[in-house]
């Protein structure tokens, strides 16, 4: 079989500009949290890199991750990433059906043994076969056998990272995560429900550029799960001084106060939600006034009410993050407490004060 061609001459040829590559270049270094000198580097690895073979499989999930990651925002991003891989596996975006479909993904895994890439969404049921089959085989199957052959895998939304709602309570199909069976291939989970578009391609870039990138401790890349999305949400300061929505129509919630009681999950969830956002950059959840549901976290769905605080005991889960959330919670009180405390002390001592002050939070 002829080597695949360079992925510069695939650009030419679908008459992407170097002014719009290298622009392309300098989002993806920003993205990935490099520095702009990084850009170049990035450039020159891509142009010589020929185009991967990506085999794509889609066991027990919504096509929500599929969905995403076809709304990637310009400049090109979603051209590039398709152009720049050889997509030649994937349910819901390959033309082909039936025979055909299963004789790409095993042509592409015979010509490209241990050099293709598997991105996996959705859980794989282990209790019966029966739950999920495709062309006659079980997502169990499937996954091993497409696996063996691979250079990595990336496990694309919580469902493939960690198993996701099929594996919620009670668990009736015995659903997992792609690593509970896949235990001698690299793995990179980019989890979220689903997963920011941006993030998805900036991994797959990130992979084709330098290999796999720096992983926290669940397998996910440090440049966007490094930080949790209370440290970076733009409603910190209201948290730090106490002042949180008390409910999605009060006084608080329209000022823009902090979501903390209302269910909010930023202090223990790590994404890069609240810097990079979604639709191309334009908001996240919480910016729209919703609590963050820690959807890139394992077991969200399990780990107690949308919009019941953490500070309401839902499981082991929130042993991680609790205390230090209760701790920040109590310093911001305890400012407010004694900002109230110092303005009744004024009122005694007959200095100016508007008495509606005292009953509005610091």
């Amino acid at each position: 079989m002829p080597d695949t061609p360079l992925l510069k001459d695939t650009m030419k040829l679908h008459g992407i500009s170097r002014r719009g590559f290298m622009k392309y270049c300098a989002t993806l270094a920003s993205v990935m949290a490099l520095p702009p000198m990084m850009a170049p580097r990035i450039a020159e690895a891509l142009e010589t890199a020929r185009r991967p073979s990506v085999i794509w499989l889609s066991f027990q999930e919504c096509t929500g991750c599929t969905e995403a990651i076809t709304r990637s925002h310009a400049p090109t991003i979603e051209d590039l990433i398709f152009n720049a891989i050889s997509l030649d596996y994937h349910h819901t975006l390959q033309a082909a059906s039936g025979h055909a479909a299963e004789a790409a993904r095993e042509h592409a895994m015979k010509e490209n043994y241990g050099k293709y890439v598997v991105v996996v969404d959705g859980s794989i049921p282990i209790k019966d076969p029966g739950f999920s089959c495709i062309a006659g085989i079980s997502n169990l199957d499937m996954l091993k056998e497409t696996a063996a052959g691979a250079a990595a895998i990336v496990s694309v939304g919580t469902c493939a990272a960690y198993g996701g709602v099929g594996h919620a309570a009670p668990n009736p199909t015995g659903a997992v995560a792609v690593s509970e069976i896949i235990k001698d291939k690299p793995i990179i989970n980019v989890p979220g429900c689903p997963p920011i578009p941006v993030v998805m391609t900036g991994v797959l870039a990130h992979f084709l550029t330098f290999g796999i990138p720096e992983l926290d401790e669940l397998a996910r890349p440090k440049a966007f799960f490094g930080e949790s999305i209370h440290d970076r949400c733009y409603r910190r300061p209201f948290y730090d001084k106490g002042m949180f929505a008390e409910s999605f129509d009060d006084e608080g919630a329209r000022g823009g106060w902090c979501l903390y009681k209302l269910g909010c999950k930023g202090p223990t969830t790590k994404s890069a939600c609240a810097t990079v956002k979604w639709n191309n950059g334009v908001s996240f959840p919480i910016e729209a006034g919703h609590p963050c549901l820690g959807c890139t976290e394992p077991d969200f769905w399990d780990n107690g009410g949308f919009y019941k605080p953490l500070s309401v005991p839902a499981g082991d889960y929130r042993k991680l993050g609790v205390a230090a959330v209760a701790g920040g919670a109590a310093v911001g009180a305890a400012s407010a407490l004694l900002s109230r405390a110092g303005k009744a002390k004024a009122v005694r001592e007959h200095e100016t004060v508007d008495a509606h002050d005292l009953e509005k939070p610091s």
